[in-house]
């Protein structure tokens, strides 16, 4: 063995001792070294092409898990890493070609079963993906992926029993888990006891499933408190069964919890399924003083006669299905400018804000994105409009947990769980959500389509509150 060959492959050891601490930046620069010193040395290859991926340097990462293939195509981990790479791409035959092949090299891998499901799940495959899921579980009971993955999939078909108690594989609360003094919430009596709802995912999810304060309230709570994202904090003062709202990077006020929970297992140890969902809305309200901040500049930019619709086209860049759930742009909407009697609300935060200062010609908007400081602000705006048109993002949830109409845009790719399958109402937000999907991927044509028609009948009618 050269001496270049065995500087190498300790660079590789020393990269991947990087990698397991963290240090992206410097295992980098370990597999970089190897390579130049060992050309040959597929390991380098396929750690860098995994860096390189979570950079978003597709090209780059697919040709160096490609040269580590050519190097050792007995590797069943890069087939699966490739694999996982051509799945983001949406290059779905190459993406199961690769994880048939990786399965072909490692059968027992529970990782490749669960990411051929994730693979199936997406392409709306949903019996072979359970059966992936499966073999899986059951080659390691314990894989909590595999787990997770399926619990996904069955709430999205409505078999909440078993998917609630799948979600609970779910580890990203393990951070607040070890800063909370008291214990995990499990299904025990509340009577007379104090817990803490912390807080996990994202600003809709919160605001979903908060809702159970005002169960667990029901239930004998004595005290709840809700630590939450500041921008959920003046809001969540107004939410029913919610005692105290705390942001996550405030100093929690001096008490005694009895017990914590995540939120998302709130409907798990309530025993929730489809019928017996609480839904009882309103469950959050805009706060007066706001509303009437609010009032003036709503009402010096429309008419009396005119419907109010409020727009949000886009969410966060940072979920991972963000390219799929959020329109391309302000533009895409644009047809719906043309149906009179009506004046559009930009509500639009963050990514997506810019276009409503430069809107497109035949779509007119207020922009009032700007000025909207957090959710109690948004509660404000949205409570004073007819109705919202949102991408699946927080401000849905907001609009449902007001009560507001709300037409909900989704896409046909993976197609978040919480809004089922086909439906186009959801048991969550009865009678003020209404669905418009899309029939193929990245059709927003039709669904705009549909949607301009549906405000056409819907601007037509006096009353406005024919259907939702």
């Amino acid at each position: 063995m050269s001496e270049d060959l065995t500087r190498a492959e300790a660079l590789v050891a020393e990269g991947n001792r990087h990698l397991a601490a963290g240090a992206a930046a410097e295992a980098k620069a370990c597999f970089l070294e190897a390579i130049r010193l060992a050309p040959e040395l597929a390991p380098a290859h396929t750690n860098l092409g995994l860096l390189l991926d979570e950079e978003g340097r597709q090209a780059e990462a697919e040709l160096h898990l490609r040269r580590a293939l050519a190097l050792n195509p007995q590797s069943g981990n890069t087939w699966l890493n490739l694999g996982v790479l051509l799945a983001g791409q949406k290059r779905f035959q190459e993406a199961e070609e690769a994880y048939r092949r990786a399965l072909e090299l490692i059968p027992l891998s529970p990782a490749a079963w669960s990411n051929l499901g994730v693979l199936q799940t997406g392409l709306k495959q949903e019996k072979e993906a359970e059966e992936s899921y499966r073999h899986a579980m059951g080659l390691d009971p314990e894989h909590r992926l595999s787990q997770f993955n399926l619990g996904y999939l069955l709430l999205r078909q409505g078999r909440f029993e078993e998917g609630w108690r799948r979600l609970e594989a779910r580890d990203w609360y393990a951070h607040l888990e070890k800063n909370l003094p008291c214990p995990r919430w499990r299904g025990e009596s509340l009577q007379g006891k104090a817990l803490i709802i912390g807080f996990e995912a994202g600003h809709g999810d919160m605001i979903q499933f908060c809702r159970y304060a005002a169960v667990l309230k029901a239930r004998g709570a004595a005290r709840i408190t809700v630590i939450c994202h500041p921008p959920l904090k003046t809001l969540f003062a107004t939410m029913d069964g919610v005692d105290d709202a705390v942001a996550f990077d405030e100093t929690s006020p001096p008490s005694h919890w009895d017990f914590w929970t995540p939120p998302l297992s709130m409907p798990f140890y309530c025993g929730s399924r489809l019928d017996t969902i609480p839904a009882k809305l309103p469950y959050l309200r805009a706060e007066q003083r706001l509303v009437e901040r609010w009032l003036p500049l709503i009402a010096e930019n429309s008419h009396p006669a005119e419907l109010k619709v409020g727009l949000v086209w886009k969410g966060s860049r940072h979920f991972e299905n963000d390219a799929d759930r959020s329109l391309p742009d302000l533009k895409t909407l644009e047809s719906l400018g043309s149906i009179e009697g009506v004046r559009f609300f930009s509500l639009q935060k963050g990514a997506g804000e810019d276009q409503a200062a430069d809107p497109p010609h035949g779509l007119p908007v207020v922009n009032l994105g700007p000025e909207i400081s957090d959710f109690a602000d948004a509660a404000a705006v949205v409570s004073q409009m007819d109705l919202m048109i949102c991408v699946d993002t927080a401000f849905a949830h907001l609009a449902g947990a007001l009560a507001k109409r709300c037409w909900l845009l989704l896409p046909y790719y993976k197609t978040d769980w919480r809004w089922l399958a086909e439906r186009s109402d959801s048991p969550w937000y009865p009678g003020v959500m209404r669905l418009f999907r899309q029939p193929d991927m990245g059709d927003w044509a039709t669904v705009v389509t549909e949607v301009r028609l549906a405000l056409q009948a819907f601007a037509a009618d006096p009353s406005r509150r024919r259907g939702f």
